[in-house]
């Protein structure tokens, strides 16, 4: 019996095609959330600022206790305080890029959908049958055979 070793398998498991491709798919990944985090924080957000009254959805915050200050200005106890916007741009960021990776997935199986169809051969033409012989066509010949 072959005996294999930690390292042999790990190499088979790199050298697989399905690890290439998944490495691949996490680097475009990585440069396509940059993308959709460039679209959500620069243009789509400062659109629902404006709603909001010009406040960055990201700094909506409720505060549960003040920052308390001393006479000069410096902070003596930070504030406490539940920052909701930063937990809604995550939530509008994630629907975004759902959204586009959506929007490229369906693209890309519709233009492999008409590919296939202009690549399809067509059906060859269907051969007259042959009759099939069968034991007993074939035993039959070789009696005439031994006839003769």
């Amino acid at each position: 019996m072959k005996k294999s070793t930690f390292f042999k398998d790990f190499k088979e498991f790199i050298a697989k095609g399905n690890v290439v491709d998944l490495a691949v798919g996490v680097v475009i990944g990585g440069a396509f959330k940059d993308i959709v985090n460039a679209l959500v924080n620069n243009i789509i957000m400062p659109l629902i600022g404006l709603v909001t009254g010009g406040a960055s959805v990201a700094d909506l915050k409720w505060v549960i206790t003040a920052a308390e200050l001393d006479a000069e200005g410096n902070v003596l106890v930070a504030e406490n305080a539940l920052l909701y916007g930063a937990f809604i741009q995550t939530i509008i960021d994630f629907l975004i890029i759902a959204l586009c990776i959506f929007t490229v997935l369906r693209v890309m199986m519709k233009l492999k959908s008409l590919t296939e169809k202009k690549e399809e051969p067509a059906p060859a033409p269907e051969a007259p049958a042959e009759p099939v012989e069968t034991t007993d066509d074939i035993l039959k010949d070789i009696r005439e055979l031994l006839k003769k």
